[in-house]
């Protein structure tokens, strides 16, 4: 095997995003579910033998050192393999918009390379790298939709009805550091139950970040009154700035958001 073309690297929304206390250590305990969708990017990859690692970017520019490079570098260290890749990425998930592009690229490479590399990891080796790298890769390292509690590393799988959900990327874009060190932030939201969500799984719960997102960036309060003049209830997803809202029935979207924005009807993947 010397190369793998055309490797996913799905979005993901939050249908619900509940803060439920605060660890000793800093981090935010939280409840969610995250959902897989169809907006996403493509990596591929090529096999070196020399051990040297490089990436291409094949459109949007990425940082120079990204959660790519470093989940490969982290494979390496965790397996001593000798070899290398060269990594190219399309990339088409917008960034600061709280749809886990970042997580999901260095998800897709840590299964790639250790598939392209033969290192022979299980899933369970491959999540602890991959918690190492960001709370939100051991998701995308599964592969299911999940109800999400701690800080995203304890993940139970959950089925989903087919959806269809506006998504809007207004622009600008939050870190989202920013909102979790607000001390505005709602951290003591009740412990909720799966059962609850599973009764009307597209309108549970709130989003607990959103309230001090729109603050920082007023750019999502305005996402969010365009769906509304569409007739769409919508929420913000992660950590903004990314919005969405269920399309039910036979609901769809008229004309274009403002210039700058970015627009997508996307499905929800098993």
């Amino acid at each position: 095997m010397k190369a793998l073309y055309d490797v996913a690297a799905p979005a993901k929304l939050n249908l619900f995003l509940h803060v439920n206390g605060r660890r000793p250590d800093g981090y935010h305990l939280i409840q969610s579910v995250f959902m897989l969708i169809d907006w996403h990017d493509t990596l591929h990859f090529e096999l070196r033998a020399n051990g040297r690692l490089s990436r291409e970017d094949l459109g949007v520019k990425l940082p120079e050192d990204d959660l790519i490079l470093r989940a490969a570098r982290a494979l390496q260290a965790a397996t001593h393999t000798h070899l290398g890749a060269r990594i190219s990425v399309e990339k088409r998930i917008p960034s600061e918009a709280g749809m886990g592009g970042g997580s999901s690229d260095a998800a897709s490479c840590l299964l790639a390379l250790n598939r392209l590399w033969r290192t022979g990891l299980d899933t369970e080796q491959l999540m602890r790298i991959g918690l190492s790298l960001g709370a939100d890769v051991p998701f995308f390292l599964g592969g299911r939709n999940a109800w999400v509690e701690g800080i995203g590393e304890r993940l139970t799988p959950v089925e989903l009805p087919e959806g269809r959900f506006a998504v809007i990327k207004p622009a600008g874009g939050l870190e989202t550091r920013r909102i979790f060190t607000d001390p505005a932030l709602q951290r003591s939201t009740e412990t909720a139950i799966i059962s609850g969500f599973a009764a009307n799984p597209f309108a549970f719960g709130r989003n607990d970040l959103q309230p001090v997102a729109e603050r920082l960036l007023p750019g999502i309060s305005e996402a969010l009154a365009w769906l509304a003049s569409q007739g769409l209830s919508g929420r913000m997803t992660g950590s903004g700035s990314a919005v969405f809202a269920p399309l039910l029935g036979g609901q769809s979207i008229q004309g274009l958001p403002p210039a700058g924005w970015q627009l997508k009807v996307c499905s929800n993947l098993d």
